[in-house]
Parts: structure tokens; sequence; C-alpha cells
């Protein structure tokens, strides 16, 4: 069996940023703080909602070492550092493992679109040389590439891989990932949306949006259910589904950050070339914050 890293709710943590377009290393403390207050079970920074793409190397690399160092062990600190470039994919996860970083977020290599031979030999690379526990990330919509069961099987024979945070959005393909590799590889529902259905087919959490938001509630999905209350878990997973997809109604970190804003967090803009809602989502998204 492979180690557990955590089980629950992990959250996808936003990158605040000052008026003048910094990192807001201030307000990420808090949003941290706020997370661990509200019964988080993992942070992850740097990943696709931390807008880890328009981060620069040195602000890459800060983000990872300042949240280590405010997290101080009270949970497991998960480091994005997927690139399509393996060696930057290996530059990154090493800094990772030398702040003292509990894991590695590996997305699969976006746009130049390799094989699943070369899937294996990407991440078998960096896992063969950087000593941490990895979860890989399979997100088709995002890069074009999907981690196929099979693939899984053969990269799930590697130590290090320990886990997948799986957003393909095909619960067909987890079930067989999860009948080829069953103990070999832990899997996190990559989608609120898809939560307490991979639960159900013996997911251990999920890394989150929403719990940007509402931390709580999406660490008590998880323990509802792992208590045997699958009635009450769903229920409140169905109570936040018209919020999910207020949340992914344009294109991920926009409705989110915005989301923050309007409720008060003070996280700052995003970098282009994301921007801001259009009107009509915006409303949208108004009237579901409202509602809840």
């Amino acid at each position: 069996m492979k180690k557990i890293l955590f089980n629950g709710s992990g959250v996808a943590i936003v990158t605040p940023f000052c008026d003048n377009g910094s990192v807001n290393y201030e307000k990420l403390g808090d949003l941290i703080e706020f997370q661990l207050m509200n019964k988080t079970d993992a942070i992850i920074v740097c990943g696709t909602t931390g807008e880890a793409s328009t981060l620069t190397d040195d602000e890459h690399k800060s983000v990872i070492e300042f949240a280590v160092k405010k997290v101080a062990k009270r949970v497991p600190v998960i480091a994005g550092t997927g690139s399509n470039d393996t060696l930057y994919s290996l530059e990154l996860s090493s800094h990772a493992k030398s702040v003292g970083c509990d894991a590695l977020l590996q997305v699969s290599p976006y746009y130049n679109k390799t094989t699943q031979t070369g899937l294996i030999k990407h991440f078998n690379y960096i896992a063969d040389r950087v000593d941490l526990p990895m979860i890989l990330y399979n997100v088709p919509s995002r890069t074009g590439m999907d981690i196929q069961p099979e693939t899984y099987a053969q990269l799930a024979k590697h130590d290090n891989i320990i886990a997948t945070k799986e957003a393909n959005g095909d619960m067909e393909a987890i079930i067989k990932t999860i009948d080829l590799c069953g103990d070999n590889l832990n899997i996190y529902s990559g989608n609120d949306c898809d939560y307490v259905p991979v639960l159900s087919v013996g997911g251990l959490g999920v890394i989150s949006v929403m719990a940007n938001i509402i931390p709580k509630q999406t660490h008590d999905i998880y323990e509802l259910f792992t208590n045997g209350k699958i009635k009450e878990s769903f229920a409140l997973h169905l109570k936040y589904t018209k919020l999910i997809t207020a949340l992914f109604v344009e294109t991920n970190p926009i409705p989110i950050k915005t989301a923050m804003n309007l409720m008060g967090f003070d996280v700052g803009e995003l970098r282009m070339p994301l921007c801001e809602m259009s009107d009509k989502n915006l409303e949208t998204l108004r009237i579901v914050l409202k509602t809840l």
C-alpha cells in the first residue's frame, strides 16, 4: 500500500496579489490560517488555482517556501511543480524538497503533447531524482493529454508516485484505474463536482477550488462519508452544486478569486491573460453567493 498523504479536503489555494501586481504574502498567510482554522486537510500551492503559469520562477519558489514555513507541519504542503519541460519540473521539484515541502503535484505535460510512453518517462525521471511523494495531476481539458489507466498502472510501480488528482471527469476510467492499480495508487477528485462520486469508488478526498471559501464544509463532506453518513454527505455536497457550477462558469480561477473579493478576502486581481468576469456571469455568481 502506498503512503497516504492526506484524507479529506486539500485546498488548491489562490495566490493573492497586491495592487501593484506583486504577490501579497501577508494575505497568503491570512488565507492559510483561515484554511487551517476550518479543518482543511492539506494546502496545495502553485497549482492552476494559484495561477502558477503566470508566476515568475522566483515567485513560484518563494510562494512554496513561504507556505511551508507558514503551515509549519500542521498539515501537508503540496507544491505544484509540473511543467511541459521535464528539466524545469525537476528544478522546481528539487527546490520544493530543499525548503521542506511534503509532496509534489505534477501536472501532465501540456502543449507539446507527448505519448503515453513519454508520460511514463517524464514522471519517472522526476520521481527518480526527487525523493518526495508525488501526486500526478490529470486534467486533459487544459493539457490536451489524458493519462490512461494502463499508464497509471505502469507509473504506480514507482515508490514515489503515490496518488493522482483525477480531473478527467470520466468515472469509468477512474474505476478502471482503481482496478488496475489497487493499493499502489491513491485517488483524489480533481473536480469539486465529482467529490462524493470519487469517494464512493474508494477515493481519499478532493483537491478543491470551492474549499477556498467553504473549507469546513468541504472537509465535512468527507468526514460524514467516512463516518457512514452517506446520505448526509451527499446532501451537503448537493447543497453546493450551484456554487460549484458558478465557480466554473468561466475559466478557473477567475470565478473563485472574484467570489473571494466579493466576500471581503481581498485577494487582488488576476494576472493577464486572465481577466474580470462578464457582467452576466458575475451576476450569476453574486446570486449564488447571496443565496448560500
